[in-house]
């Protein structure tokens, strides 16, 4: 979501910490991950009472009670309708959705696709360490094929989502590629995410050292490249459509594409695009009591 609330205060890294300890797996990408979105917020002065991290079911989902800041833990696959939803009742705050591969491409696809459709005004991180790991070690969407995991032992026969191509089809006006073991390289994406204007989808590569010993840290860290620091032309949906589609040798990470003129939902909604006031000023209280007394 863009920082449009940002204020001018100093933040620190300090407000966003929790006094609840880690729960990730050593060697867990959730760790980078944390401290790179920590530092993003930070950097773009979001203050904890300004951002509203939603995090789905999943190992993200361990993550929403070591953080400081407005936190809300939904249902499995089914945290975008309610980070679009608060972004539209609220555009002060800064919305940050979380969720993994599963959550996202198995039981969440619908609403994925109908956040990018909609252009919502959040930021969206997708931790995908192709598998379930949080259930132990499943098959999602996003296996590899020919990969045994926990449910498929004898490796998995389905053709994998592409989540670039996804996205990038669905028409999304924000796609980015990172590894959670570049913590700069994240933080200089989620940036970006957070101050574009509309929905930000920021596909993250992660490792799962308990579970998914087909891609270890080790695997992404000799194939991921930065793409920005080439001759890529971010506002070319074709040239980003080309540059994602290596997830096997040469892993093209950064901003893949971005749309200078993305409008988000609510700045094309003809009914509010007139009204000063957000949706929640107009929340108002109503005495139900004469109703609920006929019940009695």
């Amino acid at each position: 979501m863009s920082c449009n609330s940002c204020s001018t205060k100093t933040v620190g890294l300090a407000e966003y910490a929790s006094p609840n300890a880690l729960t990730w797996c050593p060697g867990c990408g959730n760790f980078g991950i944390q401290v790179a979105l920590k530092q993003a917020l930070v950097a773009q002065g979001v203050t904890p009472h300004q951002a509203m991290l939603c995090f789905d079911v999943g190992c993200n989902g361990n993550g929403s009670d070591k953080i400081d800041g407005y936190r809300f833990h939904g249902l499995h696959g089914r945290i975008l309708p309610v980070a679009a939803g608060i972004a539209c009742a609220n555009k002060k705050l800064t919305v940050v959705a979380e969720a993994g591969d599963g959550a996202t491409f198995g039981e969440g696809v619908n609403h994925f696709v109908h956040a990018v459709r909609g252009n919502f005004d959040i930021t969206f991180l997708c931790h995908n360490n192709e598998n379930y790991g949080l259930t132990k070690g499943q098959a999602s969407a996003t296996t590899r094929e020919d990969v045994a995991m926990n449910s498929n032992p004898d490796g998995v026969t389905s053709t994998p989502i592409h989540p670039q191509r996804l996205a990038l089809s669905l028409g999304a006006t924000f796609s980015a590629r990172i590894f959670s073991g570049d913590i700069a390289g994240m933080n200089r994406v989620f940036q970006a995410a957070i101050a574009h204007k509309g929905f930000a989808f920021v596909e993250i590569l992660q490792n799962c050292p308990t579970y998914n010993k087909h891609t270890p840290h080790e695997w992404y860290q000799q194939r991921v490249y930065n793409i920005n620091e080439t001759d890529h032309d971010t506002s070319n949906r074709a040239a980003a459509v080309a540059a994602a589609e290596d997830i096997n040798e040469k892993v093209a990470t950064g901003i893949l594409y971005q749309d200078p003129n993305s409008v988000p939902f609510m700045m094309r909604d003809a009914v509010r695009k007139d009204l000063g006031a957000e949706l929640i000023d107009e929340v108002k209280t109503y005495d139900i009591t004469p109703y609920t007394s006929r019940m009695r």
